[in-house]
């Protein structure tokens, strides 16, 4: 009686009426936050919808974590809801929804709508302008990252390490990086673990790769992140043996699981090795923690099996990812093929795109048609390249330059210029890479004149190397000798640092060329001028240039520098004794090749045709009866000179 009594008092079931809405707003205010920070993000929006549909007054804590679920969401229309949201609800003014606000926008890449929120904040703190710093950095606006730096500093805000770190992905010079690094150590937030990989990063970036192993090394409490950062930069600095080693050490001292970017980066660098056994006991790890369907683990591990030349664990991969496979995996795989000369089932596979929905990128056209030139096969390449054509396709200049090589290999001179007035129509015959392979196609087709005319409309050359190899061989193999040199001498006057192969190119044109003295001054050169050690190809067009001028003992000089003379070497000297008639050093020679090739008679052939040359016709018995009795089979064609 009493509980119905009460119930019925005058006003009680009105105030009844007013808390339970209240009772369920405040409650719903609590769980949007719960959700998000269990990965709800969509049901955490829905919940506020809900809330908004029913006019409850959200209050100013409420916008910030809706704000990051629509970056995590990539929702910018949602995003743009809220604001129209927060504005009516007069909380636009408030730091903590504004910051957020203005991240949220940042990563969102709406750039201008994250400065117009920042622009527009009454009173900022350092944790809107940490959003405003890391934001502009992150979409690549290091200048105005930099600006609002500035400002910060001259508004008295200490910097933290946010601020730091975020600065530190803006640096565009090493010389900034290391001024940054030098305020962390000031603020005392050097070891600060988003700091160091931050800086472990930069220093990377910029080649300072022991400076970053040493920063890497000194990080206290290193995570995941820190690691993989550490990984990218050793694998961009060409030392992936370091990431395996590294990677042991983290799965000793680190509780946390490798996540997807370990993988990759630790497969890479087994792929870099062609480390077949590490790579599979890394593929058997991803297994055990249940990571072998991700699609790009699932394409590195696909993309190291075929660098490997292990075609079927490569192609089980391939098959256990069907369902996921992206283009990036089916690309992997025809590339792969063609790398192992398996140009039958790289076709197979390129026709198969269309069953999964997928169309050729040009990637995968380009995998094709180098591909098919790489294997000389050059006709399958040029029909390719029609191919893609007519699809509207536009080529990627890496498969302009394989169809021009194929035109170069076949001395096919109409489809070279055809593709060259494709280069001129898309605007890239001022590409280097581009120029040199026409430069490349003219020579090998014969028109050097062509080429010339090509290389003298850059008004300023580049300062590749092989832009002017391209020239100078070109004249050595249509025996144009003086205009290689020419070219090598133009290559010194335009400050243009030569490599291993200009040296080849010009050494023989001046071999063929009988210029002796001007290709001593040029081999002298390589170690003087440009800290380029002489090889065994550099000695041996000097060997052969000396054998040629009758400069025999010169020769035998250059080859005792040699630490392992070639065998192409000693006959190329054997060939100059042949020529000069020297039977002395000739039959040292002989020696030496029969030590090297005891099965070959052709040096005692050669020495046998000096010593005919001589009229020493017992010498030429004694040669003829030391191939008798080493049962050396005479090749055929070439005249022991005995008549």
């Amino acid at each position: 009686m009493s509980s119905s009594t009460s119930l019925s008092r005058p006003g009680l079931n009105d105030k009844a009426d007013h808390w339970v809405p209240l009772y369920h707003h405040m409650k719903t205010q609590t769980q949007i936050p719960k959700l998000i920070t269990n990965g709800f993000y969509k049901e955490a929006l829905s919940l506020y919808s809900q809330q908004h549909s029913a006019s409850l007054p959200p209050h100013k804590f409420t916008f910030p974590p809706l704000f990051k679920v629509c970056a995590k969401l990539k929702s910018s229309i949602q995003g743009q809801i809220l604001h129209a949201h927060l504005i009516k609800t007069g909380f636009s003014s408030e730091i903590h929804a504004a910051t957020a606000l203005t991240d949220m926008y940042m990563k969102l890449n709406l750039v201008s709508n994250a400065l117009k929120v920042f622009n527009e904040m009454p009173d900022r703190n350092l944790a809107s302008l940490n959003a405003a710093i890391s934001g502009f950095s992150q979409n690549g606006y290091v200048r105005e990252a930099l600006r609002v730096f500035k400002e910060a500093v001259v508004e008295l805000f200490r910097p933290n390490s946010v601020t730091v770190a975020s600065v530190l992905s803006a640096c565009e010079s090493l010389d900034h990086g290391l001024q940054m690094h030098c305020l962390a150590i000031k603020l005392g937030v050097e070891m600060d673990v988003y700091v160091a990989t931050t800086l472990v990063t930069i220093y990377s970036n910029f080649k300072e790769i022991a400076v970053a192993t040493r920063v890497f090394g000194e990080t206290p409490g290193k995570n995941i992140v820190s690691y993989n950062a550490f990984f990218t930069g050793l694998l961009n600095n060409g030392v992936p043996l370091v990431v395996l080693k590294v990677f042991k050490d983290m799965k000793e001292c680190l509780s946390d699981e490798p996540n997807s970017v370990t993988f990759i980066s630790v497969i890479s660098a087994c792929a870099s090795l062609l480390y077949l056994q590490f790579g599979r006991q890394v593929h058997g790890l991803t297994l055990k923690i249940e990571k072998q369907s991700d699609t790009v683990i699932g394409t590195a591990l696909v993309d190291m099996y075929l660098k490997c030349g292990c075609l079927p664990w490569a192609d089980d991969v391939f098959q256990e990812l069907r369902g996921s496979r992206n283009i990036l995996t089916w690309n992997t795989m025809i590339a792969g093929m063609m790398l192992n000369g398996r140009s039958e089932k790289a076709m197979e596979l390129f026709e198969g795109l269309a069953h999964e929905g997928f169309k050729p990128d040009p990637a995968t056209w380009n995998s094709m048609i180098s591909g098919f030139s790489q294997l000389g096969m050059r006709f399958e390449a040029f029909k390719l390249f029609e191919k893609m054509q007519s699809t509207g396709m536009v080529p990627s200049l890496k498969c302009v330059t394989s169809v021009l090589s194929a035109c170069a290999d076949l001395s096919a001179l109409k489809l070279g210029k055809e593709t060259h007035g494709h280069v001129i129509r898309a605007d890239l015959n001022k590409d280097e890479s581009m120029a040199t392979a026409l430069i490349s196609m003219y020579m090998k087709c014969g028109q050097p004149s062509w080429a010339q005319r090509f290389f003298d409309q850059f008004e300023i050359k580049p300062d590749d190397p092989a832009f002017w190899n391209a020239m100078i061989s070109g004249y050595g193999r249509n025996g144009e000798y003086e205009s290689a040199v020419e070219i090598f001498d133009l290559m010194q006057q335009e400050k243009v640092k030569p490599n291993s192969a200009s040296f080849v190119a010009v050494l023989s044109a001046c071999g063929h060329a009988g210029h002796v003295d001007k290709a001593l001054q040029i081999f002298t050169m390589m170690d003087d001028d440009f800290g380029l050690k002489p090889k065994q190809e550099h000695f041996g067009c000097m060997v052969d240039l000396l054998g040629r001028s009758g400069r025999l003992d010169e020769a035998r000089e250059l080859i005792r520098e040699l630490p392992e003379p070639t065998v192409s070497v000693y006959h190329s000297l054997l060939g100059a004794c042949w020529c000069h008639l020297n039977s002395d050093l000739g039959e040292e020679m002989a020696m030496k090749l029969q030590e090297m090739e005891p099965e070959n008679p052709t040096p005692f052939v050669i020495l046998s045709n000096i010593y005919a040359g001589l009229g020493r016709w017992e010498d030429v018995g004694r040669i003829r009866q030391m191939i008798n009795d080493r049962q050396l089979t005479k090749l055929p064609g070439i005249s022991a000179g005995i008549t």
